[in-house]
Formats: C-alpha cells, structure tokens, sequence
C-alpha cells in the first residue's frame, strides 16, 4: 500500500477521490486546503459519503512529508512551484494538474500565464504527463507535468500522423467544445447558469494559454514547428470536450494510411480507442471515465483529414490520467482504479 495526498479540494481533487476509492494500492492520507479548512471533504462534495472522512487541512505542504509517497497537486498555475519542490526535496513524486510544469520555454509561459515561473530550471526536469506518448519517461521520472484537457484531446489524434508525416504540419486547425466544469468549482460569471444555459460561445480565440501547450507537443511529435490554429468553445453541458481536428495528407500519402498509423499506435492502449470506420465520437460514450475516442475522415478529393476525439475532461482530461501518470510513478500498473466505461445514458 502506498500513501498520497492531494493538494487543493476543487473538481479535480473531488474526481480524483472519486477514482481512488475503486484503487487497492493507494490511500488517500491527507487533503489540503485554503478556503475549506476544517470541513469533512464528505460534506463538501457528498458523493463520497462513505468513503473518506478526511478533514481539509491548511495548505502547509510540510505537513505531507512523511506521510505521503506520492502528492497530487490539483492547485491554479502559479501555485505549484513551491509545493513541488518541498516535495521533490523530500523524496515524494509529484503529478502537477496546473500548468505550471507543461511549457518547455518559461518565455511562453511568462507570456500567457503573465507570471514569472519561480524555478525554469525545473522545466527540463518535469515530463510531459500524456502517458500514451511519454510511458518510459514518466516511469522514471520524479515529477509529471499533467497535460490539459484541450490539449489532451487535440494532440492524442494528431501526434501519430506528425510522427509518421502522414499529414502537413502547416494549415492545422483544432476546433474544441467543452462542458463547463472545466471552468473549475470557483464562482464565476462566465459560467453562471443563466450565461452558459442554451448557449454557445467562443473564447480565448486566438489567445487560450493552451495553445502554445499543443504547439509544443505536435512539434515535438512531428521533429518541426507547426502552423495551427486553435479555438475553444464552452458548451452548456457538465462534462466532456468534443475535439475536431482538420489538416491535409503530405503528397503521396494514401488516404488509408490515416487509419493504419492510428491503429498502429493506440492498439493496443487500453484507454485511447480508434472507433471503426464511419463511427465519430459522441461525449456521452466517455462521460465518467477514462477513455478517449478517436474517430477519422479522409476527403480523397480535397487531401483534408478530419479527426474527432471526445474524452472527459476531469477524468482523461485531468484527474484520470493524473492517477494513470501516479500508477507509474509508484510502480502500479497503469490501469488500477481506472477500469471503469463511460456512463450512457
């Protein structure tokens, strides 16, 4: 049995107690707080009636050491640095939620965060947490930088096809809708019932800090810079982002090559799943679990790929794939406490 302790008491940590209630090999020991000290986190979030009577504790991170292996730290960017290197100094893996270990160039991030990261020097240390991609790495690694929930969605469907150079890495255009819980629990007019409820909208365009998360990864991926453009929309739903991506094949490429490096590369993972052809994705499918789906659509006449990827943004998005990173950091199998399909209806 090993022991972790959560940082923050928001959505993410609420999902994360909510996966690791169903984990043999992890025990929640400590949750810490700032605005709910005192409080039972039952009673803040009822759900887990029955299954934790853990106490919010102030957010001294000392108070971790000794009694955690391993600290979630489901915190806003900005705030993880000092957390993360107390417990770094102190022998305790780390999976941050925030953003603050995500972006390579502390340039970017003082650009699009508009803070100043308190230690760059931890950004070549920290791994990229998208566990598909980054498995050997994560295994050996201290500290994971847990990726956001638009950029998982995006980045998933065209990181392969970079790879492989099925498609051009100019002219990407990545189209996201996501549910409005990823606004956090925090109240904020934005996301007021009476602002999201039968309504659509468009934000960030052309300026979501995210952006520059995926740029770097797709790049990465495809050993050049790429040209996208990406948008995010909010849509009045709880859960889930529905992704759809559109680039062009590179000259020569067959259009059924599309389908066989996808296939080729998430097989066999047990969570990303390749749907069969003609079948696209629907939010409904993955709602509360840890599954991302992929679907595909090659325009012979045009060269245009279109790829539609659906997940749930607490869970594969966040809290999922922050305790599929922690599996590998304390030696699990990467699966335990994740088992789990998507509720529909």
């Amino acid at each position: 049995m090993k022991k972790v302790g959560i940082v923050g008491d928001g959505y993410t940590a609420a999902e994360l107690l909510r996966l690791l209630a169903g984990h043999d090999g992890l025990q929640v020991t400590a949750i810490l707080s700032t605005e709910n000290i005192g409080r039972r986190i039952d009673r803040l979030y009822p759900q887990l009636t029955g299954y934790y009577d853990l106490i919010c504790e102030p957010s001294d991170a000392k108070s971790l050491i000794g009694r955690c292996d391993g600290v979630f730290l489901a915190l806003p960017h900005g705030l993880s640095v000092p957390v993360a290197l107390q417990m770094l100094e102190a022998g305790i893996k780390c999976v941050d939620l925030g953003a603050d270990f995500r972006l390579k160039d502390p340039a970017l991030y003082e650009k699009y965060y508009e803070k100043v990261h308190e230690a760059p020097e931890m950004l070549s240390q920290a791994v990229y947490g998208l566990t598909e991609l980054y498995r050997d790495q994560i295994k050996q690694a201290d500290l994971v930088a847990n990726p956001g929930c638009y950029p998982t969605g995006a980045i998933m469907p065209l990181a392969p096809l970079l790879k492989a150079g099925v498609i051009e890495n100019e002219g990407i255009i990545i189209d996201s809708k996501s549910g409005v819980s990823g606004a956090g629990r925090t109240l904020k007019e934005a996301s007021h019932f009476c602002e999201v409820n039968e309504g659509i909208h468009a934000y960030g365009v052309g300026t979501h800090r995210l952006g520059p998360e995926i740029a770097q990864e797709l790049s990465l991926a495809g050993e050049q810079p790429v040209e996208m453009v990406f948008t995010p929309h909010l849509v009045p739903m709880n859960r889930c982002i529905l992704t759809t991506a559109y680039a062009r094949l590179q000259n020569g490429v067959a259009a059924s090559q599309v389908r066989e490096v996808l296939e080729a590369a998430y097989g066999p993972e047990p969570f990303v799943q390749v749907l069969p052809e003609g079948v696209m994705p629907h939010t409904k499918w993955v709602y509360g679990s840890n599954q991302l789906h992929i679907g595909t659509y090659v325009d012979e006449a045009s060269r245009r790929v279109i790829l539609i990827s659906a997940l749930d943004n607490l869970t594969k998005g966040a809290s999922g794939q922050a305790l599929q990173n922690m599996n590998l950091l304390l030696g699990f199998d990467e699966t335990t406490g994740l088992k789990m399909l998507g509720v529909h209806p």
